[in-house]
Parts: C-alpha cells; sequence; structure tokens
C-alpha cells in the first residue's frame, strides 16, 4: 500500500484501467446519465444568459435623450448611451487615422457638414505619399535596431505599397494604431491597480485565464450585440482580446522591481503616485514593453477574425479570398499580413530593448535627427505628390497610392503553382488523406465519442487528484462537469480528440527538433529565430497551405493546426535545455556519461519542468486553432461558435461554448502547471 501511494505512475495506470472497465460496462442504450447527462434546466444557461443580457441593454437604467437633429426627445438605456458614445469615439479615432494616411472627409465632416464639404472641394484631407511612409519605415528601424532591421521595415513597405495591397495595408494599420493604444492604456491601469491591492489581483487571476482561454470567436458574439457591426467592434473585440497579457506582463514587471530600488525611492521622499510613475514603472519598462509588443501581435492576429463582424483592411479580403478558395490572392494578402505582423514585432522589440542615454548632452539636430530627416522627407513628397495630381488630374497618383489593379500581382504565379501541385500530387495526397482519415482519424474520433460522461469525469477527477490533491481534483472535474451539463458534450468530445491528435503530433515533432537543435548554438539561435518568424504569422494564414493541398477536412484544419503549435513545444524545448547549468552538465561528463546518457539522466530531468510548461502552450495553440479551423469545416465546439454569431439569439450561446472551450484549457493548463511546479521544487528550481 505504501509503495502504491507514493508511486502515481502506478496509481494514474490503475486509473486508467478502471476508466476503460467503466467505458465498456456502460451502454450507450441503458447508461442513462452515466452515459449522457439529460436535459435539465442547466441547458436553458445559454437562454438565460441571452434574455440578461437583452434586459441590460434594452430595459436597464432607462434615460431620456435629446436627438438634436430631429428635434425628439426619446426613451433609452444607460447602456446603449455608454456603447453609442463609446462606438462613436473609436469609430471617430479609426477614420482620423485612416484618412491621415489614405486622405478622406468623414473627419471633415464630424466638424462641419456634408453641404460644407460639397461647397469646398479643398476641405478634404490629403493622403499621405507612401514613398514618405517607406522613408519613415527605413528610418525608425533604423534609430530602433540599426541597418537590418531598416531594410526590413523599408523593404517590406515597399513591397506592400508596390503589389497594390497598400489601401487595405493601412485600413488594417489604423486599426491596430487604434487598438493598440487602448489594450495598453486599460492593461496598464488593471495591471497597477492589481499591484497594489491583492484582493483585486486575486479576482482578476482566474478572470485573465478565462479570457486568454476562450477563442477568438467568443468575443465577437457579445460585442456585435452591445455595439453592433464595424470597424469599431472589431478594435472594441480587438482590446478586449488584446488586454489580457498587458496585464500580466504589467504585474509581473512591477513585482520583479528589486526592493532595494523601492525603498531608495521612498528614502528620497517620494510619494504614492511619484514611487508608481518615477520609480516602479520605469523600473519595469522592459516587461511592460514586452506587454506592449504582445498587445501588438494579439492585435493582428485578430484582424481576420475581426472582419467578421465587419473590420476593413488586409483581413476581410483574406477572408473573401478564402471564402472564394482564391488561393494566389489569399498568399499575396497572407504575406502582406505576415510583413506587417514582422515589421512591428521587430520594431516593438527592439524598441523595448533599446538601452535610453539619459546622460547624452547633444544639440537639437543632433538629438532629433530622425525626426527632422522624416520631416523634411515628408514635405517633399507632399509637394511631389500635390502638384502631380494639378499637372495630371485625369490620371491616377501613384505617389499617394498604387491601386491593387496597378500594382505587380503574382496571383496567376501561385494559382499556375497551385494547379501544378495538385494535378502532379493529387493521386498521392488523396491516398495519404485517405488513409489518414480513414485509419487513423475517424476511429480516433469514434473513440472518444464513446467516452461516457461519468467515466470521463472519474479520469479527470482522478487525474486531478493524482497530480494535485483533492483541490486539483475538484477544480478539473468542475471545469468538465460544466461541459458535460450542457447540450454539446459530444461536440466537446470531438474538440478534444482533434487537440489531443494536434498536441501529439506537434509535442513529438517540437521536442525532438528542439533536442537536436539545443546541441548547437548556431542550431539554437536559427530555430528560435523560425520560431519567433512563424509565431508573428496571424493564424489565419495557416489555413492557405493546407486548403490548397488537402481541401476542406479535418486533416486540413489538424495540419494547420499541427504547424501552428508546434512553435511553443519547439521552442520551449530549446529554451528549457539551454537554460541547464553547465556545471551540471560539466559533472556529469567528468563522472563518465556520454552525450546521450547525459542527456537522459541530467539535461531531460533538469528541463521537463520548462518542457512541460511548452507542451502546455501547445495545448493551447493547439485549442485556438482546432476552433479557427470551423471556418473550413469542422463538427466541433468551433463550427457551433461560428453559427450562432449568425443567430438573433446566438449571443448566450456563445458565451457559454466559449466557456466550454476555456475550461478545456483550462483543466489542462491547472494539471500541467500545477505538476511542473511540484518537479521545480523537487529539483530546488522553484
Amino acid at each position: 500500500m505504501q509503495y502504491f501511494t507514493e508511486h502515481k505512475w502506478t496509481q494514474f495506470v490503475v486509473l486508467v484501467t478502471v476508466f476503460f472497465a467503466l467505458v465498456i460496462a456502460i451502454d450507450p442504450g441503458t447508461g442513462g446519465n452515466l452515459w449522457r447527462l439529460q436535459e435539465t434546466r442547466f441547458w436553458l444557461l445559454p437562454d438565460a444568459v441571452n434574455d440578461g443580457l437583452k434586459f441590460l441593454i434594452n430595459d436597464w437604467w432607462v434615460v431620456e435623450t435629446y436627438d438634436a437633429e430631429l428635434d425628439l426627445t426619446e426613451e433609452s438605456t444607460m447602456i446603449k448611451e455608454f456603447t453609442r458614445a463609446l462606438s462613436g469615439g473609436i469609430l471617430f479615432s479609426i477614420n482620423l487615422i485612416r484618412e491621415l494616411l489614405l486622405g478622406g472627409v468623414k473627419t471633415v465632416v464630424a466638424f462641419t457638414s456634408w453641404d460644407f464639404i460639397s461647397k469646398n472641394e479643398w476641405a478634404r484631407i490629403p493622403a499621405l505619399p507612401w514613398p514618405a511612409v517607406a522613408t519613415g519605415a527605413f528610418l525608425l528601424g533604423h534609430y530602433l535596431g540599426g541597418r537590418s532591421l531598416s531594410v526590413l521595415a523599408g523593404v517590406s513597405t515597399i513591397y506592400i505599397a508596390v503589389f497594390g495591397q497598400w489601401t487595405p495595408a493601412m485600413q488594417t494599420l489604423s486599426f491596430v494604431l487604434v487598438a493598440v493604444p487602448l489594450s495598453v492604456i486599460l492593461g496598464l491601469a488593471l495591471g497597477i491597480i492589481a499591484y497594489k491591492n491583492k484582493s483585486f489581483e486575486s479576482i482578476l487571476a482566474p478572470l485573465l485565464n478565462v479570457a486568454q482561454s476562450m477563442p477568438h470567436f467568443s468575443y465577437l458574439i457579445p460585442v456585435v450585440v452591445f455595439f453592433g457591426i464595424g470597424d469599431h467592434a472589431g478594435a472594441i473585440s480587438t482590446v478586449i482580446f488584446a488586454t489580457p497579457p498587458m496585464i500580466r506582463l504589467t504585474i509581473l514587471g512591477l513585482k520583479k522591481v528589486s526592493p532595494a530600488v523601492l525603498e531608495a525611492g521612498m528614502m528620497s521622499g517620494c510619494n504614492p503616485r511619484q514611487l508608481m510613475f518615477r520609480v516602479l514603472l520605469p523600473s519595469a519598462r522592459h516587461d511592460i514593453l514586452i506587454g506592449v509588443n504582445q498587445v501588438i501581435m494579439q492585435c493582428l492576429a485578430m484582424a481576420v477574425i475581426a472582419s467578421f463582424i465587419g473590420a476593413r483592411g488586409l483581413g476581410y479580403d483574406l477572408l473573401v479570398s478564402l471564402n472564394m478558395l482564391n488561393i494566389g490572392q489569399a498568399l499575396e494578402l497572407g504575406v502582406s499580413i505576415v510583413l506587417i505582423a514582422v515589421v512591428l514585432d521587430k520594431l516593438s522589440l527592439a524598441w523595448a530593448n533599446r538601452q535610453v542615454d539619459y546622460f547624452a548632452d547633444l544639440p537639437f539636430h543632433l538629438r532629433h535627427k530622425y525626426s527632422l530627416a522624416f520631416a523634411g522627407i515628408l514635405i517633399v513628397f507632399s509637394v511631389l505628390a500635390y502638384v502631380a495630381s494639378m499637372v495630371f488630374p485625369e490620371k491616377a497618383n501613384y505617389l499617394y497610392f498604387i491601386g491593387e489593379s496597378q500594382g505587380i500581382s503574382t496571383e496567376r504565379f501561385w494559382d499556375f503553382i497551385v494547379d501544378w501541385i495538385i494535378t502532379n500530387t493529387y493521386d498521392s495526397v488523396q491516398s495519404f488523406n485517405f488513409f489518414m482519415i480513414t485509419s487513423i482519424l475517424v476511429p480516433m474520433k469514434e473513440a472518444y465519442l464513446s467516452m461516457p460522461v461519468a467515466a470521463t469525469l472519474f479520469l479527470v477527477g482522478g487525474t486531478g487528484y493524482i497530480v494535485g490533491g483533492l483541490r486539483s481534483a475538484i477544480i478539473v472535474t468542475a471545469f468538465i462537469g460544466f461541459i458535460a451539463l450542457t447540450p454539446w458534450w459530444d461536440r466537446a468530445l470531438i474538440t478534444a480528440y482533434m487537440t489531443t491528435f494536434a498536441v501529439i503530433i506537434s509535442v513529438m515533432i517540437g521536442c525532438t527538433v528542439g533536442i537536436l537543435c539545443s546541441r548547437s548554438p548556431r542550431a539554437t539561435k536559427v530555430i528560435l529565430l523560425v520560431c519567433d518568424t512563424f509565431q508573428t504569422f496571424p493564424s489565419f494564414v495557416y489555413l492557405i497551405p493546407v486548403i490548397m493541398l488537402f481541401g476542406v477536412s479535418d486533416l486540413s484544419v489538424l495540419i494547420a493546426v499541427i504547424v501552428y503549435a508546434t512553435i511553443p513545444a519547439t521552442r520551449y524545448t530549446v529554451e528549457g535545455l539551454s537554460n541547464v547549468p553547465k556545471t551540471l552538465q560539466e559533472a556529469g561528463s567528468m563522472s563518465g556519461v556520454n552525450r546521450m546518457q547525459r542527456l537522459l539522466k541530467i539535461e531531460l530531468p533538469l528541463a521537463f519542468p520548462h518542457i512541460m510548461l511548452g507542451i502546455n502552450q501547445t495545448v493551447i495553440f493547439s485549442l485556438f486553432m482546432v476552433i479557427i479551423g470551423a471556418f473550413i469545416g469542422t463538427d466541433d465546439l468551433g463550427q457551433l461558435i461560428m453559427q450562432s454569431l449568425s443567430q438573433a439569439n446566438g449571443m448566450g450561446q456563445g458565451i457559454v461554448l466559449g466557456l466550454c472551450v476555456a475550461f478545456i484549457g483550462l483543466t489542462v493548463d491547472h494539471l500541467i502547471h500545477t505538476w511542473a511546479e511540484q518537479r521545480k521544487e523537487a529539483l530546488g528550481a522553484a
């Protein structure tokens, strides 16, 4: 008995044995609630959520409002007035930035009228010449990161302009330039409050866990109901999605500030406000700027998703191209999105890592040489563009922007490549597709669908107890029990089967590649660069090549998921093995072990907690991508979430479905995080 209680793997073997015995014993026809929980009042939860939100919108806190244009007084609710004012402010900001980049009249109309615009043709904001923007990208890249970053930023900007994607790219950029500051300000404020108030932090922590585990589509449904459809709704859903990492990194950065620095600030006479803004925040600058980088990446990840509710830009055009299976055009748009993501990622990281010289005493023209250079170039190109429009009023002015029809296009080339690949690989691809679906995926799917509720809850609860004791058992059983009480248990099992398959393959590939690359410092740098690059790709981009090769099927989704989810498994394996102390490696070598023994007996056990955290991220990445894969046809929870977007009363259902997906992720997250912390304590690395 003592052996059984001290060896968790033995307990787990017994647990799995009992689980399979329950699966065999519970008959689907006569199992009743042991097989699937029957309909209860809990099934009405989506309707209750829907009714509650409708009451909040239409009947709670009714106020009288005056419409000056119609000269009418009407009743409205405070929520509607708040959402209307917020939507108006965000939409105005997006239009202002968009018109500064592309030109327009909506901002002027906001302060005048359409009659004023029609009478005064000069009353419009001119477009910003794209050569000036490209030059600004060169200068900003050189200022933050030197020659290589300058070339990357400038050439990427020129590519977008020359290939005729300037207008949608600037629409996307205007969307990001509004969502990012809002997310940063909100995340910074909540992070500071949580740092100063432990009770608020304890309340905020589980909310952040749920928010970061919810699928992208779940954010869209309540936003559509409260704010409508359009660029403003896309920006609001993006802010909700992108704020959690900023909050976490703000709290982390503030907690990492040395107590000695804090005491020095207090001893110098700083009041609480001065201590926060002049000591703590500057000391936590690096982590906060990393948070800004994560916010930018999250905003770009939502660029395509937000197009489902009317956000314009590259994401919307990509969505249309994918719907029409226009692969060549989708690849061009995907490259543009990737370039914007990579450039903004590198610029923000360079900003975060840049050392500020507070003691430099330079004259004004040297201190602001980049700004002065850009201002001069902007004036020159603006004058040239204006003169060109006056001299050639009937012709397109390519100094402002190059239209899609006038730009270079590789669409036919990519379509030719796609046709050639499909023609020459059709038989082999279809054979592989048929084998994978019929021999592996369908049996695995049927095996998951044969799992009774009682057996699954027993397995999950038992695993929680073995890993973390009674508390963990209650938490994970509650998460999965919530899903079991809904009518979507089978859909959740399909989601779990797809995620499991993707995680297994991703972990096998990622850990193998990570172990091999960690053997060489040069290979380590290369693979981390590859991971950084692939992680900046918006998730929808991964769907393009798989649709091209495999069509619409579960296998297509899973291949895209595997490519996307392999990144964290690889990264954490490399970083975990690289962080093993050199002294321990040398001690192992001196004791006579060979390289393989050192890897298996010393390096992997020490790096295993770090690797497990990578597997945890792999699960979360897989879950996100499986839900996004519903766009090309799956029958999991993601498909139901997408359907909720088009249903009149789909708000409650979408939120509950999102919680189901989040709880799957949180269950795995809790188990792996608890186990990893225990291993760290056992190894003395906590």
